[in-house]
């Protein structure tokens, strides 16, 4: 199980890693291009879901939260041995942290 200091430190990943792929101008390039073959096809339902996933800091929030804690439980040989349902409550964690830190910069975003 990790510990508080390893959510926070995840949650902070996790915050930072969605900012990056949801906001950040160096990504740009990409979302264009997935907007881009989105309009070739408005009516698809995946591509339509695609742009959403890729629009949404919860959404991006959440894989992203469950792959950095996916990555960090494998490197550090602690996914092993303890229940799958316990690693489901700690990605919870991870990424109710990260959705945490977007909310709060949301919120001062506006405010300043």
């Amino acid at each position: 199980m990790i510990t508080l200091t390893e959510l926070a430190l995840l949650g902070f990943a996790g915050y930072r890693a969605t900012q990056l792929a949801v906001h950040d101008t160096i990504l740009d390039p990409v979302r264009d291009r997935i907007h881009a073959w989105h309009e070739q096809r408005p009516d698809s339902s995946v591509r339509s879901a695609v742009v959403s996933l890729i629009s949404c800091v919860y959404c991006m929030g959440w894989w992203i939260s469950g792959a950095l804690l996916a990555a960090y439980l494998l490197l550090t040989d602690q996914f092993a041995g303890l229940p799958l349902l316990l690693h489901g409550v700690e990605w919870f964690a991870v990424a109710g942290a990260a959705v945490f830190l977007n909310r709060v910069d949301d919120t001062l975003g506006r405010v300043g």
